[in-house]
């Protein structure tokens, strides 16, 4: 059994987005560097340059590398910081989403296009028009639209924009103020562009209510991940300071969405980052911890684990703490 082991042992992988293309598993990570840096709010010391992928052709295989699929110095408009990556299929192209700072020091959402699932990654020569913050997932819906979720707080710079726009004034939400909202966008049909400005993705108690940004059990910190389950979608995320992972449902791809409860206890480390999918009938959650470095926070490495859901949708608790 390869569960809840290291898939990855000799890079340090992060923030795992996986797939299904071509019956076979791939797996789209960042690659944390191998530097001892001062950990920060802002997120100094992941300084990522380069973008791997990795392919599994069944959950009893470890991944192969597939080699390096796009790097920094390629990337005419950004300057610093790779972060955590997507990927999705449209009309036998491969779409490649990924955040960076650009020349300013602001968190941009790029796109980059291969012909095949494995790379490699060719990026366009500026960032998507309308974009902002870090932590892209480009979701294919059911009825062939494509949306883009993005956004995460602190060093991604989400709690400083209002209504799409940034100010260094803007900080981020405390006590009973609303807590800041990840964005969903549809995208235009060539993948390259949004189709609208992007709209709060907002979450709810269970009376309706959009969670605090004091609720730090809850409230949305960055991570969004969507997918679909009949005909409920699930928006998944981090709370990041609670170090938990969370999902939310509704039956409007748009929401708003309901909080359901934790998919994830804390692992060893401080962040927590994910992705879910459905592979051969079976549900599975890839994510990361810090097992391998033994807790060092920019020296993560990827995992995964099956995934259980109730009778009546609700997803079952993981103990993210290691060997259980």
């Amino acid at each position: 059994m390869i569960e809840k082991k290291p898939l990855v042992n000799d890079l340090y992988t992060a923030d795992p987005s996986a797939h299904v293309f071509g019956g076979k598993i791939y797996i789209y990570p960042s690659h944390d560097e191998d530097i001892d840096v001062e950990n920060n709010d802002n997120g100094d010391q992941y300084d990522m340059k380069d973008y791997h992928v990795y392919e599994m052709p069944d959950t009893e295989t470890y991944p192969k590398d597939c080699g390096c699929v796009l790097r920094l110095e390629d990337v005419p408009w950004a300057s610093k910081q790779l972060w955590a990556p997507d990927c999705a299929e449209k009309d036998g192209k491969y779409y490649f989403v990924f955040p960076a700072r650009d020349k300013q020091g602001m968190f941009r959402i790029g796109m980059a296009i291969g012909d095949g699932p494995a790379g490699p990654f060719k990026a366009e020569s500026d960032y998507i028009k309308g974009t902002y913050s870090i932590d892209p997932c480009l979701y294919p819906d059911t009825d062939g639209k494509y949306y883009l979720t993005f956004g995460g707080i602190w060093g991604g710079q989400l709690d400083q924009y209002r209504n799409n726009k940034w100010s260094a004034d803007n900080k981020e939400p405390k006590g009973t103020e609303a807590a800041c909202t990840p964005k969903i966008a549809l995208m235009k049909d060539n993948m390259k562009e949004l189709a609208e400005e992007p709209r709060d993705l907002i979450i709810t108690d269970g009376n309706g209510k959009p969670l605090t940004g004091g609720d730090e059990e809850r409230r949305y910190f960055e991570d969004p991940w969507l997918f679909k389950r009949g005909d409920t979608y699930y928006f998944t995320y981090s709370t990041g300071t609670t170090h938990l992972l969370c999902y939310s449902t509704s039956k409007n791809v748009y929401g708003p969405y309901t909080y359901g409860g934790v998919i994830l206890t804390p692992v060893l480390g401080w962040t927590t980052h994910h992705s879910i999918l459905e592979y051969k009938g079976k549900w599975y959650l890839f994510y990361h911890d810090c097992e391998r470095s033994g807790g060092i926070n920019q020296k993560r490495n990827v995992k995964f684990c099956s995934l259980e859901f109730n009778p009546d949708g609700s997803i079952k608790t993981i103990d993210g703490s290691l060997g259980k």
